[in-house]
């Protein structure tokens, strides 16, 4: 039954990041509607396009963050998350 609890645990911590990743990314300014003026989000996007040569690279953590922000997390990165969690729950467990 301990087994059970440490992997509703890591699930449930999983889970619950998963829910609040798209509220922590609009509060650093990666909105519906596009980066935000005057936030981290859009320092970073100025970091990052002189990096890049005056662009965002795709699939980087810019493009990422915007993505979350502006539609959130879909249910397969959920899952995969969740699941993720749950196999640290079970490691955790086995481990103490």
């Amino acid at each position: 039954m301990e087994t059970v609890m440490y992997i509703a645990a890591g699930a449930g911590a999983a889970a619950g990041a998963v829910a609040l990743a798209p509220i922590i990314a609009g509060a650093a300014g990666f909105t519906a509607g596009g980066i935000a003026a005057g936030t981290v989000a859009a320092k970073m996007m100025s970091v990052a396009a002189v990096a890049n040569g005056g662009g965002v690279a795709a699939g980087g953590a810019v493009a990422v963050l915007q993505s979350v922000g502006a539609a959130g997390v879909s249910a397969a990165t959920g899952a995969v998350v969740t699941s993720a969690g749950a196999a640290a729950g079970l490691v955790t467990n086995l481990l103490t």
